[in-house]
């Protein structure tokens, strides 16, 4: 595995640079000098606008093939986007559209479902939510419940949805509903797209531990969905989300962000006082060496991509070891902020920019091991395909 850059890589790292520093606004990058995220410092208008601007740019699906719209970037340019995306403080906008619905339509969509869906999601036009996790079926996903029962022409979903991410601000969802209750539950599922305005759709804030309405629970009541936003084949659904999810995962593990987070921690201790504090510093090494193995790992992945491997066990330790790391470099920072990081919610800084929201952002960073597949779902995933336990 070849890592060094080759002088064509190294003028394409440029010309990112280049176009990032021509583009990216001044709130942008004061947002992920502060730590904050979207429902932070930066605005659901703000972060739209930017994800136009990288839509105009062909940039918004930077891992998708040009077949579909995107840039069709080799694994190497998609690491140096992300890795320059990232220092230079610039957001990938949220978009489940692009990271998750976008890949599953391209291997299980229909040709209509495909022309129809993927121009808008590439356009920022739509913005998808994900319907998966239910009162009763969070990492034991296949318990879900949520009926789509068919009558004509339609399916009629009854039941609800919970964690809905930013369902108050999109107008599709893509969802796991129950079309067979006999029978090993995994096969009775299916996959479906839906409208967010469809009668009998009842949307409810959760207000989550940082103070943030970022989740939603979303109630079915006599839901209509034509038969035909069904992807793949009725009872295909868990095929389907096994595939999205190993693209969530591996997105999930932000090593590009911690590489970015880990360079803004450091500079953070200088300027704050901690080039002297041993234990500070020991945690900062620590932190430094859990991303060498991570990139490390991502390398890896990446190499097997490359020749035409499909991600399987990676994955799940990506998704693992990152998010344990996106835990510990927030800590790090309310460590650093000490009476400046109680604060529950900070509208208004007390102390340091940088300490603002340290501890919202470490609050909100505690459900990273559980979403996606929580943590014990990963190592069970792992002792099945590594171990063969």
């Amino acid at each position: 595995m070849d890592i060094d850059y080759s002088p064509e890589d190294l003028a394409f790292k440029q010309e990112l640079k280049d176009w990032f520093e021509a583009n990216l606004t001044p709130d942008l990058k004061a947002a992920a000098e502060s730590g904050a995220d979207l429902g932070g410092a930066v605005s659901i208008d703000q972060m739209v606008t930017w994800a136009k601007k990288l839509s105009g740019k062909g940039w918004l699906a930077p891992s998708w093939p040009k077949k579909y719209g995107g840039p069709g970037w080799n694994t190497t340019q998609l690491y140096i986007f992300n890795e320059v995306r990232a220092e230079v403080g610039a957001p990938m906008p949220f978009s489940m559209g692009v990271a998750m619905l976008g890949p599953a339509l391209m291997k299980f969509g229909t040709p209509e479902q495909k022309e129809k869906y993927l121009p808008k999601i590439l356009s920022f036009e739509d913005w998808w939510c994900q319907g998966y996790s239910e009162p009763g079926a969070g990492s034991d996903l296949a318990s879900l419940k949520l009926s789509a029962v068919p009558d004509g022409d339609d399916y009629v979903l009854n039941g609800s949805k919970i964690w809905t991410t930013y369902a108050h601000y999109a107008n599709r969802m893509f969802c796991l509903v129950r079309t067979n209750a006999e029978g090993k539950k995994q096969e009775g599922i299916s996959f479906i797209l839906l409208d967010m305005d469809t009668p009998g759709l009842d949307i409810r804030p959760i207000i989550s531990i940082d103070g943030a309405h970022h989740l939603n629970q979303v109630f079915f009541d006599n839901v209509r969905v034509p038969k035909r936003n069904l992807v793949g084949e009725e009872g295909q659904g868990w095929t389907v989300a096994k595939f999205l999810l190993t693209h969530e995962r591996s997105s999930i593990s932000g090593v590009a962000e911690s590489t970015a987070n880990i360079k803004r921690i450091r500079r953070i201790a200088g300027e704050h006082g901690y080039d002297d504090d041993l234990q500070m510093q020991l945690k900062i090494a620590s932190s430094d060496l859990d991303l060498m193995a991570l990139r490390y790992t991502e390398f890896r992945m990446l190499s097997g991509l490359e020749s035409g491997q499909v991600p399987g066990a990676e994955s799940s330790m990506l998704k693992i070891k990152g998010t344990e790391l996106q835990q510990a470099i927030s800590e790090l920072r309310v460590d650093m902020a000490g009476h400046y990081a109680y604060p529950w919610h900070a509208d208004t800084a007390v102390g340091p920019e940088d300490f603002r929201y340290a501890t919202q952002v470490y609050n909100f960073g505690r459900a990273s091991t559980i979403y996606g597949g929580s943590s014990e779902v990963q190592y069970g995933v792992l002792a099945k395909m590594v171990l063969g336990l």
